[in-house]
């Protein structure tokens, strides 16, 4: 009697992505099987910091097995001047104890807009919102780190 002997086939992996911001983080939820993300909406930012207690809301309610933050750049590739700032909340997300990538974010705050505003032309959406673009932005940072994983 032969036994079948089944492939290890690897686990689905979702990630929460970030886009940094000094007012309001967007967030986006994605997933390897099927390379594509959606928004989740923002995490606000205030004077008193970043608000964990959403943050660790959203990593119950998802199980991430890794967290990606937009590193924001200049054109030319030099960290721009906010980098200091993600860098900073990077090393606050450490405390989740899950695996952190960063993502080049160039432009992906004015690719989020550009297709908000397409959207509403084509009367998908409505008035165009701050926290809709940094939450599309977070897309954005998702779905390039799904195509180069």
């Amino acid at each position: 009697r032969r036994t079948l002997v089944t492939p290890e086939l690897p686990q689905p992996r979702t990630i929460l992505a970030f886009d940094y911001g000094l007012r309001r983080i967007g967030v986006a939820v994605g997933q390897d099987v099927t390379g594509s993300a959606g928004p989740l909406g923002i995490v606000s930012n205030r004077d008193d910091g970043v608000d964990h207690a959403a943050i660790s809301a959203l990593i119950r309610e998802w199980r991430p097995t890794c967290l990606i933050v937009g590193m924001p750049t200049h054109a030319d590739g030099s960290p721009s001047q906010i980098a200091e700032q993600v860098e900073a909340f990077i090393e606050e997300l450490r405390r989740y104890d899950l695996e952190i990538d960063t993502v080049d974010e160039r432009y992906t705050s004015i690719e989020a807009e550009q297709a908000l505003k397409q959207a509403r032309i084509a009367g998908s959406r409505g008035r165009i919102s701050k926290e809709s673009i940094d939450s599309a932005a977070a897309v954005i940072i998702a779905e390039r780190y799904l195509s180069s994983a």
